[in-house]
C-alpha cells in the first residue's frame, strides 16, 4: 500500500485529490482538491459525513440543505495557502454540500466519517479574522498552525482539520509523534491526512523556481510497521494510518503547505499526542530560542 499519493494519481469526477474510506483499512476521512473554474459547481450528497470546506485560492459560495434548512455563505478565501488564513464553512452530517466557485478557484473539502446521518451539531461559517494562528516550536522548528477546525475552536463530531505553514529551510512535526491509540487523558486515535503545497519563498527568482519539493517522514513500530520518506509537492498528500510522523521538512528556498484532516472512532474529539521518547527532549530546548522572525507568513498573530 502507497501511503504517498502523487499530484493527479487519485483524480476522479473532476477532482485532482479523492481520499475516500477504501479496503486498505482507511475508514474515518477523507478529501477532496481540486479547481473550479469561474461559476463551476461540484455537489456532496447528505449522509454520514460532516464536511469543512477550504479555499485554497480564490472564493467559493457554499449552499447546504439538512434538516435545519437551508444555509448560504460565500467563503472570501485568499490569494494563496501562503497569504493568510482563509474563512472556513462546517457542514454537519445529513446535510448536503454544493461549492460554487466564484471567480476561478481551488479548494479543499476534507470530511469525517459520523456515526449517525443526525447532525450534533449547526453549520458554521468561520471567518478568517477569528481563526487562531498560533506560532509553534522555535528555531529552525518554528512553524505557523491555523487552527480553524480544531476543538475549543470548532464544535464537531469527530472531525480536526488546520493548516500548518512551515517557512523555508525548517521543520515541522517536530518531533515526531503519534496518535494511534486511544489511551484516556493522554493519546487519542486518529487517522491524519497531510494535503501539501510548496512554493518559493519571498525574494526567490521565480522563473527558476520550476519545480518546489519538500518531504515527509512516516514510521511504525516493529509490531506495526508503516515506512514513508515522500519527496511532495504541490498537490500531494501523504495518509497517516497509525505510526510516528515527523518530520515535515520545508527545504531551503521553498516555504511548505499542508492541510491536516484528522477523525477517529473514539467518543472523545481531542488531539492527544504521543512524541516518540527518543526524540521529546528537543522540546525542552525551544525555550531558549526564538520563534523565526519570518513568521506568521500572512495574516496576523
Amino acid at each position: 500500500m502507497s501511503w504517498h499519493r502523487p499530484h493527479g494519481s487519485t483524480s476522479r469526477d473532476g477532482w485532482d485529490v479523492v481520499v475516500e474510506p477504501d479496503a486498505s483499512g482507511w475508514e474515518h476521512t477523507g478529501l477532496y482538491a481540486g479547481r473550479l473554474a469561474a461559476g463551476e459547481t461540484r455537489t456532496f450528497a447528505a449522509g454520514r459525513r460532516e464536511h469543512v470546506v477550504v479555499p485554497l485560492s480564490g472564493s467559493v459560495a457554499v449552499a447546504t440543505d439538512g434538516a435545519a434548512g437551508r444555509q448560504e455563505v460565500k467563503l472570501e478565501g485568499r490569494a494563496s495557502v501562503f497569504a493568510g488564513p482563509t474563512d472556513v464553512a462546517y457542514v454537519p452530517a445529513g446535510s448536503s454540500v454544493t461549492v460554487t466557485a466564484v471567480g476561478d478557484a481551488r479548494v479543499a473539502v476534507g470530511f469525517a466519517v459520523t456515526a449517525s446521518s443526525e447532525a450534533r451539531f449547526p453549520f458554521r461559517h468561520v471567518a478568517a479574522g477569528d481563526v487562531p494562528v498560533e506560532l509553534r516550536g522555535a528555531g529552525i522548528a518554528s512553524r505557523e498552525v491555523r487552527n480553524f477546525g480544531t476543538p475549543g475552536v470548532l464544535d464537531a463530531d469527530s472531525i480536526i482539520a488546520c493548516e500548518v505553514v512551515t517557512p523555508a529551510g525548517n521543520w515541522s512535526s517536530w518531533p515526531p509523534h503519534k496518535h494511534d491509540e486511544e489511551r484516556p487523558g493522554e493519546e487519542t486515535q486518529l487517522e491524519e491526512i497531510y494535503y501539501f503545497e510548496v512554493a518559493p519563498e519571498a525574494g526567490s527568482p521565480t522563473a527558476a523556481a520550476t519545480d518546489p519539493i519538500g518531504y515527509q517522514r512516516v514510521y511504525g513500530a516493529e509490531h506495526r510497521p508503516i515506512d514513508v520518506l515522500a519527496e511532495v509537492r504541490s498537490g500531494d498528500v501523504v495518509l497517516v494510518p497509525h505510526g510516528w510522523h515527523g518530520p515535515a521538512m520545508a527545504a531551503p528556498g521553498y516555504n511548505l503547505y499542508y492541510l491536516n484532516v484528522m477523525a477517529g472512532p473514539g467518543e472523545e474529539r481531542a488531539w492527544l499526542i504521543c512524541d516518540d521518547p527518543a526524540h521529546g527532549w528537543v522540546r525542552d530546548t525551544w525555550a531558549d530560542q526564538h520563534v523565526d522572525p519570518r513568521l506568521p507568513l500572512g495574516g496576523t498573530r
